[in-house]
């Protein structure tokens, strides 16, 4: 209900009254936008006009995305910091820095901000214009410790 707004309007014409009523509702989830449509659609007829989306990003939307960029970044580079201990017969210790560097946004509308010809576009060019990504770039410095030979420990 917090994400949803009706605005009624009645209306005297001749003998009878009309009502019409605008509900404004805020989807997270583009399925169940789709679901909602289809019944409004399918029990309301051609009494219904359903307006194209508007898509846009929140600002907490973003800033979880940022931090899932970063957060992959780091992982990233663990990883490959991993390989090329395994190539040198060494073992990654813990991280003794890690520092974002560059960050790199685009795409996506934030809070509703919207081009002047998006009603002249179909579905498929909203949803991608509307798409928001980014890219983080780290630098991190890892302990690395040598792996004693085994053999040498059992004999």
């Amino acid at each position: 209900e917090e994400n949803m707004t009706v605005t009624e309007d009645f209306s005297r014409v001749e003998n009878t009254y009309q009502m019409e009523a605008e509900v404004c509702i805020i989807f997270s989830d583009f399925g169940k936008m789709q679901n909602v449509c289809n019944l409004l659609i399918e029990k309301l007829g051609t009494s219904v006009t359903i307006n194209p989306p508007h898509f846009y990003h929140t600002p907490e939307a973003i800033d979880t995305l940022r931090r899932q960029v970063c957060v992959a970044a780091v992982g990233n580079t663990r990883r490959k910091a991993q390989e090329v201990c395994r190539l040198f017969g060494q073992a990654l210790g813990k991280p003794l820095l890690i520092k974002e560097e560059e960050t790199k946004e685009w795409g996506g509308h934030i809070d509703g901000h919207l081009s002047h010809s998006a009603d002249s576009q179909t579905l498929q060019e909203r949803i991608q214009n509307a798409t928001a990504y980014a890219s983080c770039r780290v630098f991190a410095v890892f302990e690395i410790k040598g792996k004693e030979n085994r053999r040498n420990k059992l004999l």
